[in-house]
């Protein structure tokens, strides 16, 4: 896979995913946990890493952008499974790392709509064809983190 298409795949499937997050809290009420809305702020750094790395087109941008996304879909499948495994069985995920991040950078005053938690991480929990909407976040990060380095990896071996 070539960094352009990984890049483009990112940015396309990270805006998609934060979108389906709006839509199911805006449309179908689900209201999101600290947990939650630390993974749609990851998203969306992923699709940001995404666009530098489709626009800084020398390989130092690429490399710089490729790494900065590996290391936050990592943090992103960290995340999902710390929501999973943890916080999801707790009936109180505030004052979480999760919800000082969020509150720390005043995304949720910021953007409201977006970013603030309304939810307990149990009161959260919420399954999707079977599966709990963290592990579907779990699942896109693990991909976009393996497409990102296939095409580093790609990269560094056509020269």
């Amino acid at each position: 896979m070539s960094a352009r298409t990984a890049f483009a795949l990112t940015l396309l499937l990270s805006l998609a995913a934060l979108t389906a997050a709006l839509v199911s809290q805006h449309v179908y009420d689900m209201r999101p946990c600290p947990w939650c809305v630390l993974q749609r702020v990851i998203f969306v750094l992923l699709a940001l890493a995404a666009l530098l790395g489709l626009a800084w087109r020398s390989a130092l941008g690429r490399l710089t952008a490729a790494g900065l996304g590996i290391v936050l879909a990592a943090l992103g499948v960290a995340a999902a499974l710390w929501q999973h495994l943890v916080s999801a069985k707790s009936t109180s995920c505030k004052l979480t790392l999760a919800d000082r991040i969020v509150s720390g950078l005043q995304l949720d005053a910021w953007l409201p709509d977006v970013f603030a938690a309304t939810a307990s991480c149990a009161d959260a929990a919420v399954n999707l064809l079977g599966l709990p909407y963290e592990y579907w976040s779990l699942g896109l990060f693990g991909a976009l983190g393996i497409a990102l380095a296939m095409a580093l990896i790609g990269r560094n071996n056509r020269r």
